[in-house]
């Protein structure tokens, strides 16, 4: 059977603000390395020469991000994923349901690799190794999740307890039924070793003192939220278990459209589908329903974060003979145990032990280590007076390319404006605002009332408040340009789009 990924890429954190925003979120950061986060999910089976993998992953994310994700795709060779649009957050189980539905070509029952964005894995030989053995285990009609082998009490992760080896689970055989349709002995392939167990329980993030235990007794791994089973086992469970969200996710995709990449889910139905993760939905109550499928866990030891606060960005990331980290231009003077990210600007630090230390081009943050967990109460606290600092950065990004405030004042606005080749801003006008143009680098076409020309490096022109416009890069490298606006009114909702090749007319954005 072929093996589809499912990203779950949808999530907003908080507790790695600055760097992560509403508008920006951590699966999109490159926190650990030149790709970001949800890239290196997505090259994670590269090399996987044992099974037949899916070239086209299902990608399931908010419609805000569809355009960075789908030119991040784009950027590692995934040239034609399927991006499924949720209309709001409704939790794993739902998005994992969309997903399945999503798959109408190719082979009708693939084994669905659910995988959030947002983790960081190491090992990636080690990680394949666990793949192929769940692969197995899926296979024969199991649904299966990885547990992460523990290397301290941890008291932030959910646990997963283990019951008795995978050998031992039996179910009757049906065949008309995916989710009682089972063997009863769980083998992995010859030569794999057999590592998976029966899943004996979910426990929520215990103390300390319990963490300890739960470590010393080795009969619990952390929940990674990795999970594999057939497409029509999980529909089948969900229809059993979750009757509610299968109802509202079939009508919900019953309606969809496709738009290139994208697959824009209904809203009013999926609006009516209840909020539950996998693992309540369906992986606990296979556990109390002997008739149905095992629910079995492969133990995986393979360098697993999910990078939930900076303290872990600092714990999973190459460091000095210090034991400093630094990202972007850090310098480090008589400093342990200490993370920079430098995100614009060089970024010093005299004498730190132990702290967080977070640039980006409107807001830095410093904390020390042990406060790491509690980034998030200072994005709450800027959400009642200044949430302009938790929603989007200076630097924003669009489908035709990004740009970034330089400057403003009262009546002017600097913008720093790059345009991809071959991309092109929508046709459009201002009623508040006039632009004036300058080519930094790169060719520029300009649309202007009646008129079309084309600026070069070093030309510039104007657009007066009314006029319709639209900026274009007609050439093969990035257009660089300088943008000065003018106006009584500068708001990014003074724009009334007349033509616009990314569709954004239609859902405002």
């Amino acid at each position: 059977m072929t093996i589809l990924p499912v990203i779950l890429a949808g999530g907003s954190g908080t507790r790695l603000w600055p760097a992560s925003r509403v508008s920006y979120p951590k699966q999109l950061l490159a926190l650990t390395g030149d790709h970001s986060l949800l890239q290196e999910t997505a090259k994670r089976l590269q090399g996987l020469s044992s099974r037949d993998v899916d070239g086209r992953p299902v990608v399931v994310t908010n419609a805000d991000y569809r355009f960075t994700v789908a030119e991040q795709l784009r950027a590692i060779a995934i040239d034609r994923p399927r991006i499924v649009l949720e209309p709001a957050g409704r939790n794993t189980a739902p998005a994992l349901t969309l997903a399945a539905l999503a798959v109408a070509d190719g082979d009708q029952d693939p084994i669905l690799l659910v995988m959030p964005a947002d983790h960081v894995i190491r090992d990636i030989a080690a990680f394949q190794t666990a793949i192929s053995e769940g692969a197995d285990l899926a296979t024969a009609g199991a649904i299966v999740t990885f547990g992460i082998v523990p290397d301290r009490p941890e008291t932030s992760y959910g646990y997963i307890r283990l019951g008795a080896a995978a050998e031992t689970a039996e179910a009757p055989a049906r065949a008309d039924d995916p989710l009682t349709a089972t063997p009863a002995v769980w083998l992995p392939a010859a030569g794999t070793p057999r590592t998976a167990r029966v899943m004996a329980g979910f426990t929520e993030k215990p103390d300390a003192a319990t963490a300890a235990a739960y470590l010393t007794s080795g009969d619990y791994l952390w929940n990674s939220g990795i999970f594999m089973m057939r497409r029509s086992v999980w529909l089948a469970a969900i229809d059993h278990f979750g009757p509610e969200i299968a109802a509202a996710c079939r009508a919900a995709c019953a309606a969809s459209r496709e738009d290139g990449d994208f697959i824009w889910i209904d809203r009013d139905s999926f609006l009516a589908s209840p909020s539950d993760s996998i693992d309540y939905a369906v992986m606990e109550k296979l556990m109390s329903t002997p008739e149905a499928a095992p629910a079995l866990v492969v133990p995986l030891s393979a360098g697993w974060s999910d990078i939930g606060a900076w303290d872990a960005v600092w714990a999973i990331s190459a460091k000095d003979q210090h034991g400093n980290v630094g990202r972007g231009h850090a310098v480090f003077e008589d400093c342990t145990d200490t993370l920079i990210y430098a995100d614009n600007r060089t970024v010093t630090a005299l004498g730190c032990d132990e702290m967080i230390i977070v640039e980006s081009a409107d807001v830095v943050m410093v904390a020390p280590m042990d406060k790491a967990q509690e980034v998030k109460n200072v994005v709450a606290r800027l959400s009642e007076g200044r949430k302009d600092l938790t929603q989007t950065h200076r630097r924003v990004y669009r489908p035709w390319g990004r740009y970034e405030a330089i400057d403003r004042g009262d009546g002017f606005q600097v913008k720093h404006i790059v345009v991809y080749p071959g991309a092109a801003l929508s046709l459009q006008t201002h009623s508040h605002r006039a632009e004036h143009w300058v080519v930094v680098s790169g060719t520029a076409e300009v649309t202007r009332g009646d008129e079309v020309f084309l600026l070069t490096e070093n030309q510039s022109t104007y657009v007066p408040v009314g006029e319709i416009h639209r900026l274009a890069n007609p050439g093969r490298v990035p257009l660089e340009i300088i943008e000065v606006q003018s106006g009584s009114y500068l708001g990014e909702d003074d724009i009334v789009r007349l033509e616009d090749t990314y569709g954004r007319i239609e859902d405002g954005d």
